[in-house]
């Protein structure tokens, strides 16, 4: 299911607020200067025209909220009519939305409101293909927080637009992931997850291990799901069977069951579908949302 994006209303104005206001300049109060674009006062003010946005390239669209932002604030005139939906292949030379509207407000907002499309959909076409590899393995793909800064909603949003790909969590208030620095700090694994119960009651913990020996005491503290770093696919098949193995012996006493297994670190496409075979629930991977490159946009007025 893709990401509700209704709570997170203020967090995508004020994301394009600051895109604008880094393109257009502000006063001395924070307001969008009224002229801040010097070439667009070039054309007369009173001029209206029509522009279509044009796909280069071949790729899954997403961000249609953000560009609707971009001309809601700089001219709500402005009228966008989109031609594709969030989460639809196009092809090249596909146009994907009409403005019409000043011809000043259409060129001014024209690099904000792609910047926001082609990255975004550069997300979600990146996504599709690492989707691709896993397919029929049952795995979730999750997305990290490894995410270009102050567009960490939209590209979790990009994400979860592709089947067999998910959120791991928004940051750092929404889930425990209890790395190795935590654990040291805490004094140990028993003693972290312990208190993270005790912190924010329901909320999921995770616990990061390096080796099964960590795995089996994460699975002793009563972890929800268990981050296994750099294993290697072999070490990954006994980490699995160890975790069923655990949980049956504890499920027969009504005590325990089993905790969801997540790959991570250092995982690539060519070494994905291994992974993936291995029976693990998850695997995270933050190239999803840090190594995309942003789709061939065009704006062209008619």
């Amino acid at each position: 299911m893709p990401l509700d994006l209704t709570p997170f209303k203020n967090d995508i104005c004020n994301t394009v607020k600051q895109a604008l206001l880094e393109d257009i300049g502000s006063d001395a109060a924070g307001n969008l200067l009224a002229n801040g674009d010097i070439t667009a006062q070039l054309i007369p003010a009173e001029s209206q025209a029509t522009a279509r946005i044009i796909s280069r390239d071949r790729a899954i669209i997403a961000g249609s909220a953000w560009v609707n932002e971009v001309f809601s604030q700089l001219d709500p005139s402005v009228c966008v009519n989109w031609k594709v939906s969030d989460g639809q292949w196009v092809r090249p030379n596909q146009v994907l939305f009409e403005l019409t509207g000043s011809a000043r407000s259409l060129l001014t907002g024209e690099r904000a409101a792609l910047n926001f499309l082609q990255t975004l959909s550069a997300t979600a076409t990146l996504c599709q293909h690492y989707a691709q590899i896993v397919e029929g393995t049952g795995v979730q793909l999750l997305d990290t927080r490894k995410t270009l800064p102050g567009l960490r909603i939209g590209q979790k949003y990009a994400v979860s637009l592709i089947d067999g790909c998910n959120n791991h969590r928004i940051g750092l208030y929404d889930a425990f992931l209890i790395k190795e620095n935590h654990i040291h700090a805490c004094g140990s694994i028993k003693q972290a997850v312990e208190k993270a119960h005790l912190i924010a009651p329901g909320k999921k913990v995770e616990v990061e291990v390096e080796s099964l020996e960590e795995l089996t005491t994460a699975l002793k503290a009563g972890a929800d799901i268990i981050m296994l770093d750099n294993f290697s696919p072999a070490l990954m098949v006994e980490a699995v069977a160890l975790n069923k193995t655990f949980a049956n012996a504890k499920n027969a006493s009504g005590i325990a069951k089993r905790a969801k297994l997540e790959a991570s670190g250092g995982i690539t496409t060519k070494t994905l579908r291994a992974y993936a075979e291995t029976g693990v629930d998850y695997i995270s991977i933050g190239a999803l949302t840090k190594d995309c490159t942003a789709v061939d946009l065009s704006m062209r007025l008619v």
